[in-house]
């Protein structure tokens, strides 16, 4: 990544929206209820015509999903390309994807959870500016809240000039500046060790997760740990983190994994983040200089997102 990272245009009302499904097999009523969603927010959408395809857990093969992306990505008329789902799948497709040819067409890239994949490798490979945020097949189609929605309009169009997110909880004290890069933990787990691994020194890192046992929390923190990655970051903060079964004991043992794992970092960590899994949702742009601070509780960011 440069210091001055590739803004994608800003996305404005009447726009289209192209949404692909580069992860698992979904389901044609999400799809159609998530597509309302981005219609009544004022988008044009223009869907995959692969976007219900099945080959096995996934929403076709690998070959034709990456070709899915590079299309949207060539064609004129589809200003952002917004993930229908994430489950599985969406690592597969790194090494077949053209980067440079992206990074000549920049547009707003948006999902989470599976699609970390993508969003950070967009980053550090394309030295594109990217967006955690809600999918059309799944958050979109079940609702997001009002202030999740505005944010995402304003955020893509380039009306905030500046967005704060608010953490619940300050872990370890301090301030910090960096881009931030990061998601869904498991996700960024499994890329150490590849050539799409964000570059983690002197970013602020974010990170979130769902649907896990809290010693997996653990044994992820660890595995970052003591790969070095939380050695070399500025700041860390988390947003979801939201135990498998719920249980308050499962949600209080995450909490101390937390602690004991960042005990020593010579960063700020904050927790608590409404972004992710189980959370308001708020889209968090990823490639984009941001300062973190304990006194405030806050991750802020002091340029738009897009050009």
């Amino acid at each position: 990544m440069t210091d001055h990272p590739i803004k994608p245009p800003a996305l404005r009302p009447g726009d289209t929206v192209g949404v692909i499904a580069p992860a698992a097999a979904l389901e044609r009523e999400y799809l159609e209820r998530g597509v309302s969603a981005l219609v009544k927010l004022g988008y044009r959408v223009k869907v995959s015509e692969h976007a219900l395809d099945r080959a096995g857990v996934f929403a076709g093969n690998d070959e034709v999903r990456a070709a899915e992306l590079h299309r949207f990505f060539a064609d004129p008329e589809v200003k952002a390309v917004f993930a229908a789902r994430g489950g599985y799948g969406t690592g597969r497709l790194l090494p077949m994807i053209d980067f440079e040819a992206i990074a000549r067409r920049p547009k707003i890239l948006m999902g989470f959870s599976d699609l970390t994949f993508l969003l950070n490798a967009f980053v550090k490979r394309a030295g594109m500016v990217t967006f955690h945020g809600p999918m059309v097949a799944m958050d979109l189609a079940r609702g997001l809240g009002p202030r999740a929605l505005d944010q995402l309009r304003g955020l893509l169009a380039g009306e905030m000039r500046s967005a704060e997110f608010e953490a619940r909880e300050v872990v370890c004290p301090g301030t910090a500046e960096g881009e931030v890069v990061g998601g869904c933990l498991s996700v960024i787990v499994a890329m150490l060790g590849t050539p799409y691994a964000p570059d983690f020194r002197g970013r602020i890192l974010f990170l979130e997760d769902t649907g896990e046992k809290a010693y997996r929390i653990d044994r992820m923190l660890v595995h970052l740990r003591q790969a070095g990655a939380l050695d070399q970051i500025a700041g860390l903060v988390f947003g979801g983190m939201r135990a498998m079964d719920g249980s308050e004991q499962e949600e209080r043992m995450i909490a101390q994994f937390i602690a004991e794992q960042t005990t020593g970092l010579r960063c700020p960590v904050l927790g608590g983040l409404e972004a992710g899994h189980g959370t308001e949702h708020l889209t968090i742009p990823l490639g984009l200089r941001a300062r973190l601070d304990s006194p405030s509780r806050r991750l802020l960011f002091t340029e738009a997102a897009v050009s």
